[in-house]
């Protein structure tokens, strides 16, 4: 298979009032194409600052990181800022959009922003726009943000998350401020999607959300205890009684 994310030795310390507080402590994994792995564990693990330290949004303190190959502790800022814009998607709890725009300019912002994409603007909406119609938002691409419910804020931050044609999306609690329905619909089309071949890489407290991966990670006090492998044939009723089961064997 081929290796999208391949991690080795990872350490993460903050100085905090001048005590030092290792969050990731010699951390290693490997994610591949086409792979969607879950990371789980209890609150203040170090789950979001692993996914923000691999995708390069924060600085390793040691360890090794390679994303589609490259060496990131050698990346500069301006670099690392590309990577992100360029090769990786981002989906956040916190559906971050700009105000003063519409819905489908939020969307199509990463691609005019990028040096990368050679299209036109009418040629990037037009992609938008079908992205937003194949997750069912066509009809909220000249909204303003506050003027559709947080399901659609959110799956617009998919086709935001797309638009660039990331080598992987790293979702940070994607459903988390969504209520179970919203929830669910999100989770179809983030299975829909790597269905289609996108990696991703999900933190999530949700195991109903991590079932519904390939694979789960789970981490504890700064240290990845185990991991567990989940059959997409099996019914979906079945892979969440199994992944229960085993969280409540790693102490969930």
């Amino acid at each position: 298979m081929e290796k999208i994310l391949e991690v080795n030795d990872l350490c993460k310390t903050y100085i905090v009032n001048k005590r030092q507080n290792n969050v990731l402590k010699n951390i290693s994994f490997r994610i591949d194409k086409g792979e969607m792995v879950a990371v789980m564990g209890p609150s203040g693990s170090g789950k979001s600052t692993l996914l923000y330290t691999v995708s390069g949004m924060d600085r390793m303190t040691a360890g090794n990181v390679k994303f589609c190959g490259r060496d990131m502790e050698g990346l500069s800022e301006n670099e690392l800022a590309k990577m992100r814009l360029d090769d990786m998607g981002f989906i956040f709890q916190q559906m971050y959009m700009m105000k003063n725009l519409s819905v489908l300019d939020n969307i199509i912002l990463p691609a005019v922003k990028s040096k990368k994409n050679t299209e036109s603007r009418s040629q990037t909406a037009k992609r938008a726009r079908e992205l937003m119609k194949k997750l069912g938002i066509a009809d909220i691409a000249d909204n303003d943000i506050n003027e559709v419910s947080g399901g659609q804020l959110q799956r617009a931050c998919i086709c935001r998350s797309m638009i660039n044609d990331p080598d992987m999306i790293f979702a940070d609690e994607p459903t988390g401020a969504l209520n179970r329905t919203s929830s669910e619909e999100v989770m179809d089309e983030l299975c829909k999607l790597n269905s289609e071949g996108t990696t991703i890489m999900c933190v999530t407290h949700d195991s109903k959300v991590a079932a519904r991966c390939t694979r789960v990670l789970f981490i504890d006090d700064g240290n990845i205890k185990g991991e567990f492998t989940l059959d997409r044939s099996a019914p979906l009723r079945d892979r969440e009684r199994s992944l229960s089961n085993w969280l409540m064997e790693m102490g969930w």
